[in-house]
């Protein structure tokens, strides 16, 4: 036993002096191979250690050494890869991804806090991260092995460095391809969980394009399994809470420098997706009655109404004569979708219906119910969400009815909504024009 803890005390201080002199760029230029071997060595007679322990249900007595090692092994192998295409090339070719990624799901397995086990994790991920970096061959052999197992394990931790090592690896990795790919069935927990990470960050290119597949996804009802529509249902709540916080983004629109913010293309993503999702029975009902959703879909039209109202902006109403003049812009149709957003929330519900009433939705969404190029179909959705917003409420009916009377609500447009005000023993009642099927 003294000559095993010996040995290991010997490996330690040697492993320890290598990661020392790769921070030196000369140093990891001119590093043999037979170092990175002695390495790998070290790292699967210690792996093999604790994994015959785990099999023994007994306790190592040298656990706290083996991790020191573990992490001073990890340590020397991120920093030789720095900058260094030919070390990563090198480290590849031994296994070492495949050893590393193998030794990260052992040491979760051991279910101790730890710090000593947590700086183990901490710097197997950072070492993934630099053998990644700019190398496609890496980064292709790192997915292999690691997706999607790894990045579930790592995204839960509770250890805050943990969870933004293993996104760096994630996002590293990530292409046009495998991206799509986070949406296939049983992957789309990973997309949701690097969502929740960024939550407060939610500015990365990645969260961008994972927003605009999901949204396809959620869109095609067709393509979406009973499993995933479960598991978006369990994330609608994150999502809307998202929609919330971020929101006010948007209005950098009214600059037209801003017109690549991340954080206000993130906020059009997520209310895309909220549409979606509330044009879905399955998930209707539960975002209805999420706190707060309506009213910050209300007051963002409020904002974004105003602010084209003081200033010639995206969200300015315009409409050009000949109607051939494409607009390019990533907020085109924003006020669109959040009187979509308000109409499916008030679908045959009583109570939403009434907050619309108490917040003056009803005429500002009045107020946006003309052609506007700048927001496609916004008429459309106008009329939506009036016939939600009045069906078998007779408060909302009666409101419109006096506006219209008073001069304060287009006439012309409420005929094309296929509404018409009829006076009825001295009030004003609201009325469709349509006729029923017979």
């Amino acid at each position: 036993m003294a000559a095993a803890e010996a040995l290991l005390a010997v490996r330690l201080e040697s492993v320890r002096a290598l990661a020392g002199l790769f921070r030196e760029a000369q140093r990891r230029e001119t590093a043999e191979e037979s170092v990175f071997q002695d390495v790998l060595e070290i790292l699967t007679s210690t792996s093999s250690a604790i994994e015959q322990t785990c099999k023994d249900s007994c306790g190592l007595t040298d656990l706290n050494t083996c991790l020191l090692l573990i992490a001073e092994c990890f340590r020397c192998l991120r920093n030789a890869c720095v900058e260094c295409a030919k070390n990563q090339h090198v480290l590849r070719n031994l296994g070492l991804i495949s050893t590393s990624v193998h030794l990260i799901m052992l040491l979760h397995g051991i279910q101790i806090k730890e710090e000593l086990l947590l700086t183990a994790l901490r710097c197997s991920l950072q070492f993934l991260g630099n053998i990644a970096a700019g190398n496609g061959d890496s980064q292709n052999s790192i997915w292999k092995c690691a997706f999607p197992d790894l990045f579930l394990t790592c995204l839960t931790y509770s250890d805050e460095k943990i969870v933004t090592y293993c996104c760096m690896v994630l996002f590293t990795c990530l292409n046009s391809e495998r991206v799509r790919e986070l949406l296939d069935p049983g992957n789309l927990t990973v997309a949701l969980h690097v969502l929740s990470v960024y939550k407060e960050q939610l500015d990365s290119e990645w969260s961008v394009t994972l927003l605009e597949l999901m949204m396809v996804k959620v869109s095609d009802k067709n393509s979406v399994s009973s499993e995933e529509m479960n598991v978006l249902v369990r994330h609608a709540d994150f999502l809307a809470d998202c929609f919330q916080e971020k929101c006010g983004a948007v209005l950098k629109f009214t600059a037209v420098a801003d017109m690549e913010d991340e954080e206000a293309l993130v906020t059009i993503r997520l209310l895309d997706v909220l549409c979606e999702m509330t044009s879905d029975n399955g998930q209707l009902e539960h975002l209805q009655a999420f706190p707060g959703l309506l009213e910050t879909a209300v007051d963002t039209l409020r904002l974004t109404h105003l602010a084209g109202k003081q200033a010639v902006n995206i969200f300015t109403a315009t409409h050009s004569v000949t109607g051939q003049e494409e607009i390019s812009h990533p907020a085109v149709g924003f006020k669109s979708h959040l009187i979509r957003l308000i109409g499916n929330l008030c679908y045959k519900n009583k109570e939403n219906q009434d907050k619309v009433y108490d917040l003056d939705g009803i005429s500002l969404i009045l107020d946006n119910c003309s052609i506007d190029d700048n927001n496609p179909f916004v008429s459309q959705w106008a009329v939506y969400a009036i016939r939600n917003l009045t069906e078998l409420n007779e408060q909302n009916q009666a409101l419109i009815a006096q506006m219209e009377h008073k001069g304060l609500a287009d006439s012309s447009a409420l005929e094309r909504m296929g509404l018409e005000i009829q006076r009825r023993d001295d009030k004003l009642i609201l009325r469709s024009t349509r006729k029923k099927p017979s």
